[in-house]
């Protein structure tokens, strides 16, 4: 088939390649709702079960900059179809999994083979639709990457009420189908593979670093850090890793990524930027829908109700920033959103455990469009300054490095809520005493401190308070890291004019 017959086939074409992207999109939030369910069901700690977000994670930022060099050698429409039929059965296995090491061993395969979903159907959009349609198509590529965090909280809560929480994996199976018979039946055959060097020791050393660290962070918590020889040998891992990726990029005839890179103000700054940007987004998402259920006592689908309006700030946002790109400094659309991000995150330290819903909605919509108006802004900012066939080495390096981001925020966040958590429960538990009237007072009539059950019920809630304050612990830190994020735009430059050529644009 010509490019012409896939000209002539765009809007099955679209179609197929939506529904592979929807479908990556959705398991970025639909898992997070589910999560306690998902705990119970696989008998894991609180620590443990944030394993099944960070595996996905971090096997799909590793596996990013290999799509382009796949896709090269053994074929686009090849690598989409493997990616689709992979992703579909590995979303299967989720469901069906018994153990945590199965469903997190699970996740990390969606993540390989969904790595390449995002970055393909970008390049089979752009090339099925005239140049005067690019921005069209890539507003209708960013609708279906947005239907994922609009909708994925409330279908997650439904599935999991309703049915049982391994429907949110077999969601993936009927999308998946239909999205592999389309690309199948309607995308052009790959034309001739071309072969072009990667550099296999400095991906080899990037991952060492990478999974050393996130081994680091997740088994931390239960090991008691660096008393422990596991984290010990991760950290030398980790430390050898970087070592090796660092010296081999700046020797390497072609290393990993072009050094140009990062020699480029604006791409660099655009990388730090977006690595904080990770740790912002996806801390929050995996930490108020467990919130809302343990402490808050919601069920499973109103917790996704109440978490879906965070899509639709986002959602509401990209057709603003659509509207004033190139109209004004972009450097201000950026300034605005972590004003509204920092504005929804000092409402989020004002939660305690006798408030509504309310909250927890109003705070997401301005988080969730203030997020929105940081990612296009910034991709336009990292590529803008980026010479054209750095492009896609570079979009490839930005996503990994914001999706590193992603991953170890989640890990940071979820230990210091369980540090937090203990520490208060101490210092709460040592101020209440038994003997003093005045707790004898207030307990009077809720509790009997003197059976056993009384005691209990006492000690779930100053856990209970402890936990909300180690949640808003986290809260302020995310708050102070936004107010840190915004001196660096002072590094960034405003382009004089528009480079040529479609720019990478990443949406959440």
């Amino acid at each position: 088939m010509s490019n012409a017959q896939d000209a002539a086939n765009r809007g099955p074409i679209t179609v197929s390649i939506m529904l592979a992207t929807v479908m990556n999109s959705l398991d970025t939030t639909i898992a997070n709702v589910a999560l306690p369910h998902i705990q119970g069901s696989v008998s894991a700690s609180q620590e443990q079960i944030t394993w099944v977000l960070t595996s996905y994670i971090i096997s799909a930022a590793i596996m990013t900059p290999l799509s382009g060099w796949l896709a090269g050698r053994i074929g686009r429409k090849r690598l989409f179809l493997i990616s689709i039929a992979g992703f579909t059965v590995a979303s299967m296995l989720c469901g069906i999994a018994n153990s945590l090491l199965e469903i997190v061993g699970y996740r990390l395969l969606q993540g390989l083979f969904g790595a390449a979903l995002i970055p393909l159907s970008q390049a089979i959009l752009l090339d099925i639709n005239p140049p005067e349609k690019h921005g069209q198509a890539m507003a209708v590529w960013g609708m279906g990457a947005l239907l994922g965090p609009i909708l994925g909280p409330a279908l997650g809560g439904w599935l999991t009420e309703n049915l049982d929480w391994r429907w949110v994996f077999f969601i993936n199976l009927p999308i998946g189908i239909l999205a592999f018979l389309g690309v199948w039946f309607f995308t052009s055959p790959d034309g001739k593979s071309t072969a072009r060097p990667f550099d296999f020791v400095g991906f080899g050393a990037l991952i060492a670093f990478i999974g050393a660290v996130q081994m680091m962070l997740d088994r931390g918590p239960s090991l008691d850090w660096f008393d422990a020889g596991e984290i010990q040998i991760y950290a030398i891992i980790a430390a050898m890793g970087l070592w090796v990726f660092i010296t081999h990029t700046m020797t390497a005839t072609h290393p990993f990524f072009d050094r140009a890179l990062v020699r480029d103000r604006n791409f660099m700054t655009s990388c730090i930027f977006g690595f904080f940007i990770g740790i912002l987004l996806f801390s929050t998402m995996a930490l108020t829908p467990p919130m809302m259920q343990t402490l808050m006592g919601y069920p499973v689908l109103t917790a996704g109700l109440v978490s879906m309006p965070r899509g639709f700030g986002s959602f509401a946002a990209m057709f603003v920033v659509g509207r004033l790109i190139g109209k004004i400094d972009t450097r201000i659309i950026l300034f605005t959103g972590l004003c509204l991000n920092a504005v929804a995150l000092w409402q989020m330290m004002q939660f305690d455990l006798s408030m509504n819903s309310t909250p927890f909605i109003i705070s997401g919509i301005i988080q969730g469009f203030g997020i929105g108006m940081i990612f296009v802004p910034l991709s336009t900012l990292a590529f803008a300054t980026v010479a054209p066939h750095l492009r896609a080495e570079g979009s490839s390096v930005y996503t990994l490095i914001r999706n590193l981001g992603a991953a170890v925020g989640i890990s940071i966040m979820q230990a210091l809520m369980i540090a937090n958590t203990q520490t208060m429960h101490e210092s709460m538990a040592g101020r209440v005493n038994l003997s003093d009237p005045a707790v004898a007072s207030a307990m009077a009539g809720r509790l009997d401190l003197s059976t056993q059950a009384g005691l209990s019920a006492l000690n779930g809630e100053i856990t209970r308070q402890a936990t909300m304050v180690a949640y808003i612990d986290d809260f302020q830190l995310m708050l102070i890291l936004t107010l840190l994020c915004i001196p660096m735009l002072l590094l960034m430059r405003q382009p004089k004019r528009k480079a040529p050529g479609p720019v990478h644009v990443e949406a959440d």
